[in-house]
């Protein structure tokens, strides 16, 4: 009797064809949607992307930051630079934007990585914080007084709707997409093994530090070319929304409630924190109280969060990664 290794499931197969469906859906709107749906689904997209790199950082990397907003107004701010002061594209702008949060993440890496656990996560805090007072204090920036994306009334409504669509797509696609080909491959493997232990995964040859380096500038730029699409259509940025806490706290909240450690947990975060977001977000400190607590319920008692709940439940993987032994006539073993 033969068998072969397989790694894709029959409700993976249907997740990829939906997720197929729907990057389709998010180009084709500048066709059907209107300017409404589009600014919103953009916006979902921005914070799965956020989520998602904060969770490869946390989740797999075992580096709990709550400063990745540094990188979300360092890369938007160099996209305004670009587009409004300089007079690149703005589209093009966004992906040239990219490269100024690689190159800030290496020295913020050198300069926290010998910290652990809270002491790292306070000192990611502190280097936000301290871009924040840079920008609000750089003639180049405007100052506090935050710039506006002016160089964008050169184009339609239906133009900036085509790129922000494509842009959105293109977001998910690096972030999510790309995260499930890494942990799919030889690299996932290392990644899960130092999730699950660091010190083991060391002894077995798995290079930590170079592996939370390189996760580390990759989160960082994931995370800037959310920064990048969602201010670009916000058409203005300040240093109080660019680097807001709120970035880090959005990221928590939907990793925690939705599943640390697995991408179908911040897809299903991310759609319950815009939803409450638009619903309750009127409600201000009551309704940051709320999330909060929701929040620490779910680290205390359902430490795997909704996603957990649901594969102990139905057992079906949207992203499979694990590799499971299979009969050529069909059974499994």
């Amino acid at each position: 009797m033969s068998y072969r290794v397989s790694r894709m499931t029959m409700s993976g197969r249907v997740a990829m064809t939906l997720g197929a469906l729907a990057l389709g859906a998010i180009v084709s709107m500048p066709w059907w949607a209107s300017q409404g749906l589009i600014r919103d689904v953009i916006t979902l997209a921005c914070f799965i992307a956020v989520a998602q790199m904060w969770n490869m950082l946390a989740g797999y990397g075992g580096l709990v930051s709550v400063g990745q907003q540094a990188f979300v107004g360092v890369a938007a701010y160099a996209m305004f630079v670009m587009a409004q002061t300089w007079g690149i594209n703005p589209f093009v702008a966004v992906g040239l934007s990219l490269i100024a949060p690689a190159l800030l993440a290496v020295p913020i890496y050198l300069l926290l990585h010998r910290l652990e656990g809270p002491y790292f996560a306070i000192g990611t805090w502190v280097v936000a914080e301290a871009m924040r007072l840079v920008a609000t204090n750089m003639p180049i920036v405007n100052g506090g007084a935050g710039m506006s994306l002016r160089v964008m009334t050169e184009f339609t409504a239906h133009e900036r709707a085509i790129a922000g669509s494509l842009l959105a797509a293109l977001l998910l696609l690096v972030t999510v997409g790309g995260s499930y080909l890494l942990l799919r491959s030889r690299y996932g493997l290392a990644l899960t093994a130092m999730r699950d232990n660091p010190v083991a995964a060391r002894s077995q040859g798995v290079d930590v530090q170079r592996l939370r380096f390189l996760i580390f500038v990759a989160a960082a730029v994931g995370t800037g070319f959310a920064g990048s699409v969602y201010f670009m259509v916000q058409l203005r940025i300040t240093p109080p929304s660019a680097f807001d806490m709120n970035w880090a706290n959005l990221a928590i909240f939907i990793v925690m409630v939705g599943g640390i450690g697995s991408i179908e947990g911040v897809l299903i975060g991310a759609v319950i924190y815009f939803f409450a977001d638009r619903w309750f977000g009127e409600y201000g400190a009551s309704y940051l109280i709320v999330l909060g607590l929701l929040t620490l319920m779910t680290a205390l008692f359902f430490r795997e969060g909704l996603w957990g709940l649901w594969r102990r439940t139905f057992g079906a993987p949207w992203f499979p990664t694990r590799r499971t032994l299979v009969q050529t006539d069909g059974g499994t073993t």
